[in-house]
């Protein structure tokens, strides 16, 4: 199986990337700088290298394409005189945009594959059902994400091509703070089993790493 993982260079894409490696699978992952055997340079926010990407993978089947490359950059901003209009722009730029994108520019490489995998990272945050304030921009981009995600398993089950939306749990990672509740080893291992059960039969799917299904 091959697989490609965005934003694989810490936290749980790093441990996502480990543990397939692990597995004995083909695993290509990510990172904005530093292209080597097994990585790529790729910044998500820049359709240029996307592109790039799309031309270094070019005829090379992918089996699980895993959108894990976020960022969470309104933490600790205040309603009154925070949240300015460019950390909204950055932040889609990464968390929506740069996934559509990347599923985009290699849809070919999944196409070739036979009962291809997308797994998109979002956030329980992105639920209409967790709305206790704040966070605007990440939960909007998480929420835009999830919607996605809903959108592309419709349009791509005739292609065979199953699409799931995951929250990966509160993650000791530099996003989620040294106080969260999960390692990133046992995210990644939770999440791997999600993927492996994954299927058109499934597509659209929101769940938890630990296997629950997370309500809209």
């Amino acid at each position: 199986m091959t697989i490609l993982i965005t934003g694989a260079n810490r936290g749980i894409g790093l441990a996502l990337k480990r543990g397939y490696e692990a597995a004995g699978e083909t695993v290509m992952g990510t990172r904005r700088s530093g292209a080597a055997a097994s990585w790529l340079q790729v910044d998500v926010t820049d359709p240029a290298s996307i592109g790039a990407m799309g031309q270094a993978m070019a005829g090379r089947p992918i089996d699980l394409l895993v959108c894990n490359a976020g960022v969470y950059a309104d933490k600790g901003q205040t309603l009154a005189t925070g949240y300015p209009a460019q950390m909204w722009a950055d932040t889609f730029a990464t968390n929506v945009t740069g996934v559509f994108l990347t599923i985009q520019s290699l849809l070919p490489n999944l196409r070739l594959a036979q009962s291809a995998k997308i797994a998109i990272i979002s956030s329980q945050m992105a639920s209409d059902t967790r709305a206790p304030g704040g966070s605007y921009i990440y939960r909007a981009s998480k929420a835009a994400a999830l919607n996605l995600g809903r959108n592309l398993a419709a349009d791509l089950k005739s292609d065979g091509i199953a699409v799931g939306i995951y929250h990966p749990g509160w993650v000791q990672t530099d996003m989620g703070g040294g106080g969260a509740d999960i390692t990133p080893e046992a995210a990644a291992k939770g999440l791997m089993q999600r993927f492996a059960d994954l299927s058109v039969a499934t597509t659209g799917c929101f769940q938890t790493w630990d296997g629950r299904d997370h309500p809209y």
